[in-house]
């Protein structure tokens, strides 16, 4: 939680049916791949983006007498992610067979936990505005191996099987049913993403499937949440329905909101909604039913044979906790605390690990709200237009503060400094050496602005009386001074002799 704040909940989201309203009830199942080179039961890549059923290991492939041996930088990077987010750590766990049949899932079973997961409950804090937050309850996180891929459009009358990402790890968060909006579903994403990729534990990459969701929808009545709250009854929330392998924010609000209207229209009609799992169609905006919705018998789980329970020490979850990252609410907290920033603009620099860390090298040892006008302003404005990221920034860090360091000294002024940033993002370079070579140093010789002054206040009489008439109109020569030295002069010094002369 954090102490600098106080939250206040977000109000239910609330549709209007044609014969009252209806409120929103949700959870999600995120998978998260675990950011490790080799899979979860073998040493196989990872890796995205290679040919074909190219890294495919003997177990991965379900070959006759081969086992499966448990990554452990896979457990650590489960364990560091139920730390993130402040959830119990179980000592034991146990890893079972899920089984059903797929083309791309060649054992015929899934290895997952159903029954004794790694890691317990937990709970994850969603911005929704100034001042306004959610907390969301996570029931578990497990472990478990990915299927493969099928391929339907390579050829009109059959299906292609890749193996490539068959038995690669995925943390599977479950989350309670705290969730009241399809904005705030979003919201609960991409917080849940922000901290793996600052713990380092999953990449967050969803176009290549890396973060997906299984989004449940239900609808209520209005005060049936609260009833549910208090009796722990699902049936107060109303039948759920299971949206599948949700990669986008955008889709992810739309298919709730469409999931929604639909099951408000059957019940309304009289109907009643089905228990199922279903795809979203973004082209056309719509659900659709894939299968009735599976309970945990139908898969007849069972322990997997070849897995003993896995053990892990108080001591080895100690010397991960002690490893710990700064997570984002942290460090958002320390930025407005410690360097005076806004809330907002804290949020901004902290929305991404790498926008943080760039940021925090910039105002080492320099004015944390300078840094952070010059990094939001200048520096994502332009990577904004231009498409690129800060990883790919032409302008690094040290020469973004070395800017700064020639603002704060008075050696060029604020309009230089875009110049020079410019020149920074065209051709790269050493700040202080460009400004050296290229004249662009402020004038700071008080007879040379002063003659600047009198020469335009010479040459305009009438904009003289008008100025004195009207003291708001003294910028107009403040402004024409600095054209006139190309915008060398100091500023603060030409305000000062405008002032000055045309008070005299």
């Amino acid at each position: 939680m954090l102490d600098h704040l106080t939250y206040t909940a977000p109000e239910p989201k609330v549709i209007a049916g044609a014969k009252g309203d209806w409120e929103l009830v949700i959870g999600l199942e995120v998978h998260a791949q675990v950011a490790s080179n080799a899979k979860l039961f073998s040493g196989a890549s990872t890796g995205f983006g290679a040919e074909p059923n190219s890294h495919v290991a003997f177990v991965d492939a379900a070959m006759p007498g081969m086992l499966p041996v448990i990554n452990e930088f896979c457990v650590a990077q489960a364990v560091k992610t139920g730390l993130g987010l402040k959830a119990a750590i179980n000592l034991r766990s146990a890893f079972d067979r899920k089984n059903y049949f797929y083309p791309d899932l060649p054992q015929g079973y899934q290895i997952s936990q159903l029954y004794h997961p790694i890691v317990g409950e937990g709970e994850v804090i969603v911005d929704m505005g100034p001042g306004v937050a959610r907390r969301v309850r996570i029931e578990r996180i497990h472990l478990e191996q990915d299927a493969g891929k099928s391929i339907h459009d390579m050829d009109p009358t059959m299906s292609f099987v890749d193996l490539n990402r068959t038995g690669v790890a995925l943390m599977e968060i479950v989350s309670r049913p705290d969730i009241r909006g399809p904005e705030e579903a979003a919201a609960y994403v991409a917080k849940l993403r922000q901290i793996m990729r600052y713990l380092g534990t999953c990449d967050g990459n969803m176009q290549n499937g890396n973060l997906r969701a299984d989004v449940n929808v239900s609808v209520c009545k209005p005060g049936d949440y609260e009833r549910y709250q208090e009796t722990q009854d699902f049936s107060h929330l109303g039948t759920r329905c299971e949206i599948k392998n949700m990669n986008s924010l955008r889709f992810i609000q739309q298919a709730i909101e469409y999931e929604a209207r639909r099951q408000i229209a059957i019940i309304e009609d009289g109907g009643t909604v089905v228990q199922e799992t279903r795809l979203y169609d973004p082209d056309k905006g719509e659900t659709r039913s894939m299968r009735s919705k599976e309970e945990a018998h139908d898969y007849r789980y069972f322990p997997d044979p070849d897995l003993l329970p896995l053990d892990i020490e108080q001591a080895w979850v100690d010397g991960i906790a002690q490893s710990m990252p700064e997570l984002p609410d942290e460090k958002k907290a320390r930025f407005v605390k410690e360097l005076g920033l806004s809330e907002y603009d804290a949020g901004v620099l902290t929305a991404e690990v790498e926008s943080a860390d760039y940021f925090e090298a910039v105002a080492q040892g320099r004015d944390g709200k300078m840094a952070a006008n010059w990094v939001i302003n200048e520096l994502f404005g332009r990577l904004n237009k231009e498409g690129l990221s800060v990883e790919t920034s032409p302008v690094s860090a040290a020469q973004l503060g070395g800017v700064i360091d020639l603002i704060g000294s008075g050696a060029i002024s604020g309009k230089i400094a875009k110049e020079l940033f410019e020149i920074l993002w065209t051709e790269g370079g050493d700040p202080a050496a460009i400004v050296e070579e290229r004249g662009m140093k402020q004038v700071t010789d008080l007879g040379a602005i002063e003659k600047a002054v009198d020469d335009i206040i010479a040459a305009n009489p009438a904009q003289v009386e008008k100025a004195r008439a009207n003291p708001k109109l003294a910028g107009w020569f403040v402004g024409q001074v600095l054209k006139a030295t190309g915008g060398k002069a100091n500023p603060a010094a030409v305000q000062d002799l405008v002032a000055k002369k045309l008070g005299a």
